[in-house]
């Protein structure tokens, strides 16, 4: 719970652009002590300043992450296990626009699901013991509604066969928003403190995001093809309020708790409905099982 006066220790993964940009903000402006965990120093320094720019007394750090290297993640980890305390950890970084054929990372991963989820499930299971003796604390993952358009190739996580670029996307947050409710079962079993919850952003796109130097800055064209869209999209500022609420909620509601906007597209943080492939159990088993395997990874539970 945030409790009022109290400071809290926010990591957010993919800090320094898109729903990253402004959940920072927003949770800085709050009075949270976040940090960014970015891959490129530099764009993180210029989001830091342009969030320093709005909220003066903005406490930020930077710690250097990329979830498609698990060296890089193991290293991040190392270093956010310093830290006195964790009290959300929101798993926000992500490709968005796809490469168009199938890329490997240096681990042999499939790009997108290794930036989207295995990092992430990685970085979940090295800082485990600092969110367990936090008190109140929580792990928010991102969910999207492409989870309503597949069902995942549970024999082939990886897309060695028939990749798309639409497919990895989709496939990607159905593993990520699953983990997020499985992670929440398996803590509850376990007798831990520690909540998981998940949030979707609807339908947010940058051409009707607010500019902001360094960070979002669209061309004319852009904002006008992304404004004829106006009826049915939102502004990233706007698509961050799920991930904001399930990260501040005092109350989140036992067993599935799941965060979007009002109208599904686009409007206010309220509770939704997920994707019920998203919260199969067998669906779930298997994902596990196969992050482990790809990742090396065990949780203690």
């Amino acid at each position: 719970m945030h409790r009022p006066g109290a400071r809290r220790t926010v990591v957010v993964t993919g800090a320094n652009a898109g729903l990253g940009f402004w959940t920072t903000l927003a949770l800085a402006d709050s009075g949270d002590h976040v940090v960014m965990a970015c891959r490129n120093r530099d764009r993180a320094d210029a989001a830091a300043a342009m969030i320093r720019a709005r909220v003066p007394a903005a406490e930020l750090e930077f710690v250097e992450l990329d979830t498609a290297d698990l060296s890089s993640v193991t290293r991040a980890a190392d270093q956010l296990r310093q830290l006195e305390r964790i009290d959300v950890l929101i798993e926000n970084a992500g490709i968005v626009h796809v490469p168009a054929r199938r890329e490997q990372t240096v681990d042999g991963l499939e790009l997108v699901a290794a930036t989207n989820f295995f990092g992430h499930f990685a970085l979940t299971a090295a800082l485990l013991p600092v969110l367990e003796r936090t008190p109140g604390s929580r792990v928010v993952t991102l969910g999207s509604l492409a989870t309503l358009l597949i069902a995942p190739k549970l024999h082939d996580l990886q897309l060695q066969t028939g990749y798309l670029g639409p497919r990895a996307y989709a496939q990607s947050k159905v593993l990520l928003q699953s983990f997020g409710f499985e992670l929440d079962r398996r803590l509850a079993a376990s007798g831990a403190l520690v909540r998981s919850l998940v949030a979707h952003p609807g339908y947010s796109i940058s051409g009707r995001t607010p500019r902001v130097p360094t960070v979002n800055e669209p061309s004319r064209a852009k904002r006008f093809r992304d404004n004829l869209q106006a009826p049915f999209t939102q502004g990233k500022h706007r698509g961050a309020l799920p991930i904001i609420r399930a990260a501040s909620d005092p109350s989140p509601p036992r067993g599935i708790a799941f965060y979007g906007p009002k109208w599904m597209l686009k409007g206010d943080a309220v509770l939704s409905v997920p994707a019920s492939i998203t919260t199969n159990r067998d669906v779930a088993a298997a994902v596990w099982a196969e992050a482990e395997r790809f990742t090396g990874t065990t949780f203690t539970l």
